[in-house]
């Protein structure tokens, strides 16, 4: 079956892709989710449409990550954690911790959008990627501090 995507939907293709899908995932999964059109001529110049309006809808996002992006950049967050001997944490830093102090700040970050490359299990100073958009990402300076001192 061929349909047209109106979102783009990872591992198949982006928007305004016509794409040939098994019927039952077409019918069941992306239709009823309004992620994709049946391919017909009409559907067709819709989606000319609302292709314009997304890249208009990510072009302001964009721009709108940017600006927390420098503003994330210059921000140092510290968390303070019960360490052991040889600066060891009892237990690690996670990224709903971050997304907290990012909270108490006043940034609305999503703890899916903060990436640990690894855990953090020691005392120190560390950077933390924070996705923002598809195309926008910060670094972020987390200092990791003995809660006892």
């Amino acid at each position: 079956m061929k349909i047209i995507l109106r979102e783009n939907v990872e591992n198949l293709g982006q928007i305004g892709e016509v794409v040939s899908v098994k019927n039952g995932y077409a019918r069941n999964y992306l239709i009823p989710r309004s992620l994709a059109y049946f391919a017909t001529p009409k559907a067709l110049k819709a989606i000319e449409l609302e292709k314009k309006q997304f890249a208009k809808k990510q072009e302001k996002e964009r721009v709108v990550a940017e600006e927390l992006a420098a503003k994330l950049n210059e921000l140092q967050v510290s968390i303070p954690m019960k360490a052991g001997e040889e600066n060891k944490l009892y237990g690690s830093v996670t990224s709903q911790m971050i997304a907290l102090k990012l909270a108490e700040k006043g940034f609305d970050i999503d703890k899916r959008n903060i990436v640990l490359d690894d855990s953090i299990k020691s005392l120190g100073v560390f950077d933390v990627k924070v996705r923002l958009h598809s195309d926008v990402s910060s670094n972020l300076k987390i200092w990791v501090i003995n809660e006892e001192e």
